[in-house]
């Protein structure tokens, strides 16, 4: 088949995202136009594009090498079975939500099959050469729920900023053993890791670990357990975790914070009961309020059915 080139240089009414130049360039739908893109087809003055969001300004040139009678088929989205699941998605960010069952990021056991992974797969579709993704923040294997990353490392050191002063908002769903007594209240201990075991333990001494500080606010009150809802003020690594465990009142399924009190007979789901259903944020280049949340885990409802 014989290969055509096509160019044309942005104006000012097309300046945005490349898809909608390519698209009044070639004539091709936008499901096509992703496929040129992943396929190699378009450059961006000279410079290989590499997302249908890439943004395009007056004066750029747009370039498209193809086959007019090829399709170029667009690289599949992750199934509907996926471990993860996208909810948005620019040239700069990924927000996804995570399965339990998936590590965020490999252990020193070097596992290959975590989000992180499975996220540098999705975004190198149709390209010769793999790229990276960006770790923010994490959450732990047999937790759930909504995770942001970034696609370079300027991104990623800003959305951190933020998180290190606790601007975004972190909202989580627990059910927790126990009936807890206060309608809310705050946990403000520092944490610590044990030398041994690198398990985190709390302590009341000012002067050891990290300040951790957790809100959480009675949803329901349950035969022996409690439904809350946990806002986070620092993000310290298992933090929800410990300090309701401190507290007496461990997450249910919990394997290593009081895990014979974190035992129920009616929560058969091999994860804890612990989602993060929502997190908000400014988006680092935009400046747009992001607001993103994930609806109760079907485990956690059938649960609550059964406890009244």
């Amino acid at each position: 088949m014989a290969t055509v080139t096509e160019k044309t240089r942005v104006e000012a009414a097309q300046a945005g995202r490349v898809d909608r130049v390519v698209q009044a360039l070639t004539g091709r739908t936008r499901g096509g136009v992703r496929g040129l893109i992943q396929h190699g087809c378009v450059t961006v003055n000279d410079t290989p594009c590499i997302s249908d969001f890439q943004p395009v300004q007056e004066g750029d040139q747009v370039t498209v090498t193809y086959e007019p009678e090829r399709k170029y088929a667009e690289k599949p989205l992750p199934a509907a079975h996926a471990p993860f699941k996208i909810l948005f998605e620019d040239e700069k960010l990924l927000v996804v939500e995570k399965a339990a069952h998936l590590l965020t990021v490999p252990t020193p056991k070097r596992e290959s099959n975590t989000l992180v992974h499975l996220l540098q797969e999705y975004v190198s579709r149709g390209l010769k050469k793999r790229r990276r993704v960006e770790v923010v923040h994490r959450l732990d294997r047999g937790v759930s729920g909504v995770l942001v990353f970034a696609k370079d490392g300027a991104t990623a050191e800003m959305l951190r900023e933020q998180f290190a002063a606790t601007k975004p908002e972190r909202e989580y769903t627990a059910i927790v053993a126990g009936r807890m007594e206060a309608d809310e209240g705050t946990f403000d201990k520092n944490l610590m890791t044990a030398v041994k075991t690198i398990h985190r333990f709390a302590t009341t001494r000012p002067d050891q670990g990290e300040r951790a500080v957790t809100h959480y606010q009675v949803v329901r009150r349950l035969r022996n357990t409690t439904l809350v809802r946990v806002r986070l003020e620092t993000g310290r690594r298992n933090q929800i975790r410990v300090h309701f465990a401190d507290a007496g009142h461990p997450v249910i399924g919990d394997p290593r914070y009081a895990p014979e009190r974190a035992k129920h007979p009616r929560w058969h789901p091999r994860r804890m009961a612990l989602h993060a259903a929502c997190l908000a944020f400014t988006h680092p280049h935009s400046g747009e309020a992001l607001r993103f949340a994930s609806p109760l885990p079907r485990e956690f409802e059938d649960f609550l059915a059964t406890q009244g």
